[in-house]
């Protein structure tokens, strides 16, 4: 039997632990509790073409696989992997099935699920669970599949490299010493959120598979695209509000009460994120110490207490009373298109090795993400995974959109200064955050070069490594695309070269 071990609990990493558990021999290994992850604190919901759900005699909402389709490859800005985009919206409604046999309980109105609208979606294809609370509803159906099932948990473990032995990854190593051998690794780690200093992600979201992945060698790919959600709350903790809030109504005003984003976009409000993260950033600079507001309050106290409980209890929790007064909100580092490259079934370019996820950059997402489209993502490459373990299929080429990887080197002086977790926040935020140049990157560089990674002895030493090596290539990577697309915003080259449009890649030698 084929021994797996799957590194993350979130939806990725739990739904290939599932996938696998009848005919591999699995441990699932997470360096928190199963709880921790990115999907854990996920609002949205879940991007999916209902028609192809609902019931045959149900009335149709006109929606299309084609059109989600669509969607997804406007809004990576023209690098989105066509393939991967279609495996996506295609096999959407039956990971949504399998989800709700394992359990999740979308919401539901008549019976029926129900659907809502976000930003640059065609239709209402968005499904929630609980309101605002459709990650924990997932991560905790898993969780309790997981339970019951003969995978072996283990909690509170923290995985600190690859071993890779032959050219092929053998297993992994805890921060203690102890080596786990297995046949297949399956990385699930989630982002890379705490590479700077304002992000909604949780904490334990410190790029580690990512940084493992590189100091053993695996192509990373389009590291320079970091998605920054345009409204958490301009609070202690960057709660996120969620894009649905936006698609039930709420609109962005400035210190006037104008409605500031009419002059950046169509699409207004719902334009792609990296529009309105940037909209509203160069509003903020309008206004020095003034945040922009969401207002809400169209909607009403009743309304918004319904449909956004969790975002409710944390606004009023600070002291905002959302129903009544527009509330603060700002920019936040959220969502990482870019990652460990793999083909449309998981597979890094490490033998053995497999990354799924967050974690993971198969092209789908181009250089920005579509709302909503990340918990199906882990959903389907998650199952996908192990359908290649099964019956493996033949080795597919990478195509003329993806470049030869630039070459990182990750040598460090031994005199050097420890890495400060702090420190480097701040200046990937100032250098590598929503605008880019060159002359901030290099001076990035060079003071990312001046410290090195500490010994690892417990968690947190393991995750500053992995965070130091991870800013390293995203610097590295801003720095060779000499252009403005999606998430990557070069003041420097501010228009789109279309002879770049392709996926980057870089490798740590």
């Amino acid at each position: 039997m084929t021994s797996i071990i799957v590194v993350g609990s979130g939806v990725a990493g739990m739904t290939a632990a599932l996938e696998a558990v009848d005919t591999h021999d699995v441990t699932l290994l997470t360096k928190a509790d199963l709880a921790q992850s990115n999907t854990r604190y996920a609002q949205g919901g879940v991007a999916v073409v209902i028609d192809d759900l609902s019931d045959p005699g149900a009335p149709k909402l006109g929606d299309t696989v084609a059109s989600h389709v669509t969607d997804t490859m406007v809004a990576g800005a023209g690098i989105s992997d066509q393939d991967t985009v279609r495996i996506l919206c295609a096999e959407g409604p039956e990971a949504i099935d399998e989800l709700i046999a394992r359990g999740v309980p979308f919401d539901r109105h008549d019976g029926e699920l129900s659907h809502g609208l976000e930003a640059a979606h065609a239709y209402p294809r968005i499904l929630h669970a609980g309101g605002d609370a459709t990650g924990a509803a997932i991560a905790y159906a898993l969780i309790d599949r997981i339970r019951a099932s003969a995978v072996t948990i283990r909690e509170q473990t923290t995985v600190v490299d690859l071993v890779v032995e032959g050219g092929a990854c053998v297993g992994v190593r805890l921060f203690d010493g102890e080596v786990l051998s297995a046949d297949v690794v399956i990385l699930a780690t989630g982002g890379a959120g705490q590479l700077f200093p304002y992000t909604t992600n949780p904490e334990v979201a410190t790029a580690d598979g990512l940084g493992m992945a590189l100091r053993a060698g695996a192509v990373a790919a389009d590291l320079e695209f970091y998605q920054f959600h345009p409204t958490s709350l301009d609070a202690p903790g960057n709660f996120l509000v969620s894009e649905a809030v936006r698609g039930e109504g709420a609109v962005l005003i400035d210190v006037q009460g104008r409605r500031f984003m009419l002059d950046v976009h169509p699409d207004a409000d719902l334009a792609p994120r990296d529009v309105v993260a940037r909209g509203i950033a160069q509003q903020m600079s309008l206004q020095p110490g003034v945040s922009v507001r969401l207002d809400a309050t169209a909607l009403g106290a009743d309304f918004l207490a319904r449909r956004f409980p969790n975002i409710d209890a944390a606004c009023r929790a600070q002291g905002f009373d959302w129903g009544v007064v527009p509330i603060p909100v700002t920019p936040a580092a959220h969502y990482y298109m870019g990652g460990i490259r793999t083909d449309e079934w998981g597979r890094t370019s490490i033998p053995g090795l497999y990354a799924v996820g967050e974690v993971a950059c198969n092209g789908l997402h181009g250089a920005n993400r579509l709302a909503s489209n990340s918990l199906l993502e882990g959903a389907v490459y998650g199952t996908r995974a192990i359908q290649a373990l099964v019956d493996p299929p033949p080795a597919m080429p990478y195509d003329e959109q993806w470049q030869e990887p630039i070459e990182l080197d990750l040598s460090e002086d031994p005199d050097a200064q420890d890495v400060s977790r702090t420190d480097l926040q701040q200046v990937m935020w100032d250098a590598a955050g929503l605008a880019r140049n060159a002359s901030d990157l290099e001076l990035a560089a060079a003071e990312l070069a001046r410290w090195k990674s500490p010994e690892v002895t417990d968690a947190k030493s393991a995750e500053d490594a992995n965070l130091l090596t991870v800013a390293r290539a995203v610097v590295a990577s801003a720095l060779a695309r000499r252009e403005s697309r999606g998430g990557h915003y070069r003041t420097d080259f501010p228009l789109t070269d279309p002879d770049q449009a392709r996926h980057s890649a870089i490798v740590a030698r």
